[in-house]
């Protein structure tokens, strides 16, 4: 707000006026209740309620001092007392919880208001205002009333009516039972059903005129734009291990992530808004959540707000919305026609977002799926990787198809397994059929806030998958999988590929061999002469030949045995694996030192040396200098100048 200006003025003022009235309130409950001082109050007794405009209106009797000192029941009309029409702001009447025939006290500053061509004054600033029980019989029937839900009348009044336009529409302001909805929240099933429940369209109107505390009486139809999980409180992946046997841990954990279903909706206006559904979600349905549900219209009832939340606050969140602004049909305007010429492309982007979370024990979201798919949808555009890393723009939101070649799992002993960053090495045809300038595979870093489902942590588990990226973060030279990034096995049939080279590997897959631009955690192949074996550290042990366990036991019934306690069987022929590491020398890196850790499946140009190892002789390190090693395929962990020193390990593709 801009300091002195008007708006931050009556900011000022409506926080004195709410803290004024909640003093007051607080008052009056420590003083016995009622205060004394009557002068000046206002005394009357509600004849009949209704609500119009948000705002509820009671006609009311006007009560002599002598009468409001008897009980609401005893308290008798008098034909010739006034008739006043008093006005509660929906916080006030919700803090009333008036209902015909009780009696209220209402205290200055209130004002009366006389209306040209009407008889009935209308009593406003009704703030101080308070209910009396003046006997132990209203106090239990007031409890008794509290259990049960109060029909309220609605009186809908259109615009076209108060303005008086020629297309009147008789039909919207009819007062009947259809109008009537319960203090008490009453959520159906069909979007549709209007003799049930109002249903509206902007998402700002319900938060101005519901309030925080919860929409009770109205829905919201909105679009739904995007379907994900985000980590639940509580934690981000769970790893349990409980009492099973030991056994080599996964890279990526298989286990049920603890999260929650989230929906990113959008009204006719273009205002989104982020919707957190309290109960548990498997990260398993997301797959068929996204192709039910993006796309749809959706009912919102029962909401309400966890957080309004600001572009400086949730980057991430409005780096997704941003990719879905502008509009891609024109949207509607607040006090403009929507009958006029709109455009899409000067719009400001929103600035802030609500926050929505659903209320316990009701029916919050309804999607009709037999719908079609709205205009205002902007399904992701899906890029090749080759465009993709010519993107100038930070932390820019971008979709893609890629096939996983290589994964592995963030290596600092520091950070919880369940929190660690799991690093995906991908490349698509694009990367692969270029010949210089681009690599022709790129990592993908996948934080731990991005919840994974157990369908593609299992299947990349076991083979090389190919992976719909959708709403990854590209920024600096990196691609990053962070909150509100859904990765996908199946390929969902409304993405746009946007002109892009989607087409499938056709050939074997190809590394950037190492050379001068080869940079830290990347993966390569290299080709070069052994110059030097490090014999301090090398060395080798058995493994299981059916399931690889290499935490092989001594056969309890025969010591000259192995056993391995996940097959539950000896092994007769256990594989002998082995670590090592040499030193090449690489022409396309004369000037480093190239460490290689060599183990589990070694290559071909090795085998002397590891005959001779595994067969636990003495051997010649003169034996195993000067071989020439083959193409081998490396993950890179670190390149350092001072010393040049490239290190080097071993790794087996998908």
């Amino acid at each position: 707000l801009c300091r002195g200006g008007l708006a931050e003025r009556l900011c000022r003022l409506q926080n004195r006026e709410r803290s004024a009235i909640s003093f007051w309130r607080h008052q009056c409950i420590s003083d016995a209740k009622i205060p004394s001082d009557k002068s000046g109050v206002l005394i009357v007794k509600i004849l009949e309620m209704f609500e119009e405009c948000t705002i509820q209106v009671a006609i009311c009797q006007q009560l002599e001092q002598s009468a409001a000192m008897l009980s609401s029941e005893d308290a008798v009309v008098n034909a010739g007392e006034p008739i006043l029409k008093v006005l509660f702001a929906r916080e006030t009447a919700a803090h009333l919880k008036s209902r015909p025939q009780d009696v209220i006290h209402i205290y200055p500053p209130w004002q009366k208001l006389l209306l040209k061509n009407a008889d009935v004054p209308v009593i406003m600033n009704t703030y101080f205002s308070q209910k009396v029980l003046l006997s132990e019989h209203s106090e239990t029937t007031e409890k008794t009333y509290g259990l049960t839900k109060m029909l309220i009348r609605k009186n809908i009044t259109s615009l076209a009516q108060t303005f008086r336009l020629d297309d009147l529409n008789d039909d919207l302001c009819q007062e009947s039972s259809d109008n009537q909805v319960a203090c008490a929240p009453q959520i159906h099933n069909n979007c549709d059903s209007k003799e049930q429940s109002a249903v509206n369209d902007s998402l700002l109107e319900m938060v101005e005129s519901q309030g925080a505390v919860g929409w009770r009486e109205v829905q919201v139809r909105v679009v739904i734009q995007r379907v994900y999980c985000l980590p639940a409180r509580e934690g981000y992946r769970s790893h349990i291990q409980g009492n099973k046997p030991l056994r080599a841990t996964p890279i990526i954990n298989s286990d049920p992530p603890n999260a929650r279903l989230c929906l990113l909706v959008q009204d006719a206006y273009g205002m989104f808004s982020e919707v957190q559904l309290q109960s548990p979600s498997s990260a398993d349905d997301m797959e068929q959540y996204c192709s039910r549900w993006e796309g749809k219209f959706c009912c919102l009832a029962g909401m309400k707000i966890l957080q309004r939340t600001t572009r400086g606050r949730a980057l991430g969140l409005f780096s997704l919305i941003d990719s879905l602004w502008p509009p891609v049909v024109p949207v509607k305007v607040p006090g403009q026609s929507q009958d006029s010429e709109m455009i899409t492309t000067n719009l400001t982007p929103p600035s802030f977002c609500y926050i929505l979370t659903a209320q316990s024990g009701e029916i919050h979201v309804e999607v009709d799926e037999q719908e079609q798919i709205s205009n205002l949808y902007q399904p992701p555009a899906v890029h090749a990787l080759k465009d993709i890393l010519q993107i100038d723009g930070c932390n820019e939101r971008c979709s893609f198809w890629a096939r996983v070649l290589y994964l592995r799992l963030q290596t600092k002993h520091n950070v919880p397994i369940n929190q660690r960053e799991i690093w995906l090495f991908v490349t698509d045809s694009t990367l692969q059929n270029v010949v210089h300038m681009t690599p022709k595979v790129v990592a993908v870093s996948v934080a731990a806030s991005c919840v994974l489902g157990t369908e593609i942590t299992e299947a990349l588990s076991v083979a090389s998958q190919l992976v719909f990226f959708k709403d990854a973060l590209w920024g600096n030279g990196r691609i990053i999988c962070v909150e509100r990034t859904v990765l996908l096995l199946q390929k969902p049939l409304l993405y746009s590929a946007a002109g892009a080279d989607l087409s499938e590997l056709t050939g074997p897959v190809r590394l950037d061999e190492l050379d001068s631009t080869t940079q830290a955690n990347s993966v390569c192949a290299v080709r070069g002469t052994v110059v030097g074996v490090n014999e301090s550290t090398a060395f080798s042990w058995p493994a299981c030949d059916r399931c690889g366990n290499g935490k092989l036991e001594l056969c309890p019934q025969d010591r000259g045995l192995l056993y391995c306690n996940q097959c539950s069987e000896v092994v007769v022929s256990p594989v002998l694996k082995m670590q090592l590491e040499i030193f090449l020398s690489c022409p396309s890196r004369s000037q480093s030192i190239v460490k290689v850790k060599v183990w589990h499946k070694i290559s071909f140009g090795l085998f002397v040396l590891i005959n001779m190892l595994l067969s636990l002789q003495s051997y010649e390190v003169q034996s195993v200098l000067g071989k020439e090693v083959g193409l081998l395929n490396c993950y890179v962990h670190s390149v350092t100048s001072h010393p040049n020193c490239v290190a080097l390990e071993e790794i087996v593709l998908l």
